[in-house]
């Protein structure tokens, strides 16, 4: 009871998103990282079921793994390189609290993605069922839709992450410089997984399935700069 109690507050202290407190969560980072890979997979699990629901019952649960996983796989594959950057660029802080860092960054996200579940099937219920004449039109809607969450739930989650970073370096500059640098390199990581670990809303006319029969076939940069090519020429 105890555990869950502290489990609760928190996720309490993570919505509320005070620097000073979040700060001292870097001493105590054993305790915080479970927490946080906790509440980090049950909001992202339960959004991931939002993502893949319209497209057909086991698109949602194969989603609501691998968002989770693609967040965690992200996370784990930057923080190395995340820490090193931090150090190089001036701030205090060790591979492990640059990792929590990160990932309470991402944790704020998922919570935020989580709370949005609702309105997701809402919007879903409302849209043009699968196999209908609007089934493509419906689908480019929900992948507008879902963009604009995430970008909203990561502008939120950065800039907290920022005023974190610019209390632990007391630096406004290097603290941008830390974070600019760190979300070129998660970036770069999470849409190439996110290609490796596609599909997530499941295309109409392609059968349901975990992972596509050549998920390593490509990447997420060629995949663009294809369309592009197709778009200028």
């Amino acid at each position: 009871m105890i555990y869950f109690k502290q489990l609760w507050a928190d996720l309490v202290t993570l919505c509320h998103a005070d620097t000073k407190i979040l700060a001292t969560w870097l001493d105590n980072d054993k305790e915080k990282i479970q927490s946080c890979l906790i509440w980090l997979i049950l909001g992202s699990s339960l959004y991931g079921i939002s993502i893949g629901l319209w497209r057909s019952p086991l698109q949602s649960f194969y989603v609501s793994i691998k968002f989770p996983l693609l967040i965690i796989l992200t996370t784990i594959g930057n923080a190395l390189i995340n820490g090193m950057l931090a150090q190089l660029l001036g701030a205090k802080i060790s591979f492990r609290q640059s990792f929590l860092a990160i990932i309470m960054s991402f944790t704020l996200i998922a919570i935020i993605l989580g709370a949005f579940t609702p309105l997701a099937l809402f919007l879903l219920y409302n849209l043009p069922q699968m196999g209908s004449e609007l089934a493509n039109k419906a689908h480019s809607i929900i992948l507008i839709f879902n963009v604009v969450l995430v970008a909203f739930a990561g502008i939120i989650a950065n800039t907290h992450l920022l005023k974190l970073l610019e209390h632990i370096c007391s630096n406004k500059l290097k603290a941008k410089q830390i974070l600019l640098t760190w979300l070129g390199v998660n970036m770069f990581l999470g849409c190439q997984l996110s290609w490796n670990l596609r599909p997530f809303f499941g295309t109409p006319r392609l059968e349901v399935r975990f992972l596509r029969d050549d998920p390593f076939n490509g990447s997420f940069y060629e995949a663009v700069f294809n369309i592009l090519k197709h778009l200028i020429f």
